[in-house]
C-alpha cells in the first residue's frame, strides 16, 4: 500500500481532507471515520490518521474528486462544532503509528500504541527549568566505558565505534564512545580556546561594513505574529517537500525522564541558535558551507554536547561564533539569540519548519548525514507531540538571559557587547595634530561617554585619559607622525584593539 500525499484544514463546522491519489480508479473509495480514527482506501492508496479532535458521520459530510489534478476532497463534520482541532500541520504525528517491528524496544510508550491518549506528559505544564542538581559521584572507568551515550535524549551508543573512519568530519570528538560528558566539554573548551584568532576578531569588530549588512537582513519568521500561540502556527506554511518528509517520518513516542527532557529541550536550543546564525549570514540562501557551519556552531552536533543550563547553551554558542565561523562579531550572537526566541515564540510549527531546513541541508551533505539519525530526524517527529505552550517559555527564558557570563576568550559577553557598540573616529583640526573621539554606549552603565584630545603646549605632559576604568588613550609624542593607540583592559590583560596615526 502506498500513503498517499495529504493535507488538512478545517473551518468551525467541517475538518477539511484533501488527499492525492493520481493513480486510482474514481469508482472506489472507501472511508471509515469513528471519533478521532479517520481512514481512507482506494487501492492502491490506504492513509489512516488519529485526529485531534472527534469526527462524526451523520450525512453532512460531503466528498469531491478532481479526476485531472487526482485529488479527493473531503468535507467531515466535527462532532462538536465550534472546536478548534490542534496540530494540523504535523503530518508525522498524525499518521497511526505502524504495525510491529523487527525488534521492538524493552519498554515502550503506551500513548504510542494508542493506549493513552493525549500529548506527551507535562507538555501543557510550565517547564521547570531549574533541574534538581545531584551530588557529584565518581564511577569506575569501566561503568563509564559501559554508560557512554550521545544522540537525541542520550538514547545511542556505538555508532562512531563501527563508523570512526567514515565520521572523523563530522564531530571534533576523537572516540566518542569511550569519552565521557565531562572529557568532552573539556576537549571543546580547550579546542576552542586553543583556535580563538584575536585578529579575526578584531578586524570583523572594526571593519564590520558586510556584517552590519548581514544584521539588518529579514529571515522568514519576521513575518510571523508572536501574539498568540494559534496564529504563530497558523502562520507557518510548509511546502511539498516539508510535507512529504514528514510523511516519511517514522511516528513513535519517546521515553524520557525529567533530566533528559531538560537536556533535549537545552540541544534544540544549541541547534536551532546555529540555524539562526547560518540563515542569517548567508541571508537565507544555503550554500556549500551551510552544513558545515550549522554542526560547527552546535555543541550538540560537533561535540556530541549536553548542557544543564541555558547560560551554558548560551555561552559556548558565542564561543563557537567567535572562534569559527567567516564572520566573528558578537552583534551577530545577539542576532542569532533574538532570531532563535523568535522562532519560539511562533510556536512549534515553526521550530519544525526550521528543523526540516536543517534536516534537508545535513540530508544532501555525504558525511552530515548521520546527524540526522542521531539528532535532527528524531527533534522533527517529538516536537509534533509536545505541548504548544512550552516553546513559548522557551523563548520567553531566551529573551530574559543576561550577558554576564565569561566567554573564557579574553573577555566577558558585556564588554564584548558594549565595545561591539562603540565608534572611533580621528579628524585633523586647524594648529593641531588631530582630534581623536571615542564613543561608547555601554548599555549596563546606561552611560554615553565622550573622549576628546587636543594637542597642547606640551604633548610630552599630557597624561593618559580614562574612560570609565577599562579604556585608556594615551598620546606619544616620541616620534612623528604621533600615534594614537586606544587600549582596553580585559581579565587584567591590556590589549590594544586599534592604532591611528595622522601626519
Amino acid at each position: 500500500m502506498i500513503t498517499p500525499a495529504f493535507e488538512l484544514s478545517q473551518d468551525p463546522t467541517f475538518l477539511i481532507l484533501i488527499i492525492r491519489v493520481p493513480y486510482t480508479r474514481t469508482s472506489e473509495f472507501d472511508l471509515y471515520i469513528d471519533g478521532d480514527d479517520f481512514k481512507f482506501y482506494a487501492k492502491p492508496y490506504f492513509l489512516r490518521l488519529t485526529l485531534p479532535g472527534k469526527i462524526v458521520e451523520d450525512g453532512r459530510e460531503k466528498a469531491t474528486f478532481d479526476i485531472d489534478k487526482g485529488l479527493f476532497t473531503l468535507h467531515v463534520p466535527k462532532e462538536t462544532a465550534g472546536e478548534h482541532f490542534e496540530g494540523l500541520q504535523m503530518l508525522t504525528s498524525l499518521l497511526a503509528p505502524k504495525g510491529s517491528r523487527s525488534a521492538k524496544p524493552l519498554v515502550e510508550d503506551m500513548a504510542c500504541s494508542g493506549i493513552v491518549d493525549g500529548e506527551e506528559e507535562d507538555d501543557e505544564e510550565e517547564f521547570d527549568w531549574q533541574v534538581e542538581q545531584e551530588v557529584y559521584m565518581d564511577t569506575s572507568e569501566e561503568q563509564l566505558k559501559e554508560l557512554q551515550k550521545y544522540g537525541f535524549g542520550s538514547q545511542r551508543s556505538g555508532v562512531f565505534t563501527r563508523l570512526q573512519e567514515e565520521l572523523s568530519d563530522v564531530i571534533d570528538i576523537q572516540n566518542p564512545d569511550r569519552t565521557t560528558g565531562s572529557e568532552r566539554r573539556r576537549k571543546r573548551l580547550d579546542a576552542e580556546t586553543s583556535i580563538f584568532c584575536p585578529d579575526h576578531y578584531l578586524a570583523d569588530l572594526f571593519e564590520d561594513e558586510e556584517i552590519q549588512g548581514l544584521l539588518k537582513f529579514l529571515p522568514w519568521w519576521s513575518d510571523l505574529c508572536p501574539d498568540s500561540i494559534r496564529q504563530g502556527e497558523a502562520a507557518v506554511s510548509f511546502t511539498d517537500d516539508e510535507k512529504e518528509q514528514l510523511r516519511k517520518f517514522t511516528n513513535h513516542s519517546y521515553i524520557l525522564d525529567k533530566k533528559s527532557r531538560f537536556q533535549v529541550w537545552l540541544s534544540l536550543v544549541d541547534i536551532i541558535l546555529a540555524y539562526c546564525y547560518e540563515l542569517r549570514t548567508t541571508e537565507g540562501e544555503h550554500n556549500v558551507e551551510s552544513p558545515w557551519t550549522i554542526r560547527k556552531l552546535s555543541g550538540t552536533l560537533c561535540w556530541l554536547e549536553t548542557y544543564s543550563s541555558m547560560q551554558e547553551v548560551l555561552v559556548s554558542f558565542g564561543r563557537r561564533v567567535l572562534c569559527y565561523p567567516l564572520y566573528r562579531h558578537f552583534s551577530l550572537v545577539s542576532a542569532a539569540v533574538q532570531d532563535a526566541a523568535r522562532v519560539f515564540q511562533s510556536g512549534k510549527a515553526c521550530v519544525l519548519k526550521c528543523l526540516l531546513d536543517i534536516h534537508k541541508v545535513f540530508r544532501e551533505n555525504e558525511p552530515a548525514y548521520i546527524l540526522n539519525d542521531l539528532y535532527i530526524t528524531d527533534y522533527c517527529v517529538w516536537i509534533q507531540r509536545i505541548g504548544a505552550a512550552v516553546p513559548v517559555c522557551l523563548s520567553v527564558s531566551l529573551q530574559q538571559m543576561k550577558r554576564t557570563e565569561s566567554l573564557g576568550l579574553e573577555c566577558s559577553l558585556s564588554s564584548a557587547y558594549a565595545l561591539s557598540r562603540s565608534s572611533i573616529t580621528v579628524k585633523p583640526l586647524e594648529n593641531s595634530i588631530s582630534l581623536i573621539s571615542v564613543s561608547q554606549g555601554d548599555e549596563t552603565a546606561g552611560g554615553h561617554l565622550r573622549l576628546s584630545a587636543f594637542q597642547s603646549a606640551s604633548l610630552s605632559s599630557l597624561p593618559p585619559l580614562y574612560i570609565g576604568a577599562k579604556c585608556q588613550l594615551d598620546l606619544s609624542t616620541s616620534w612623528l607622525p604621533l600615534a594614537a593607540t586606544l587600549h582596553r583592559s580585559l581579565n587584567g590583560l591590556d590589549l590594544v584593539f586599534a592604532t591611528f596615526t595622522y601626519d
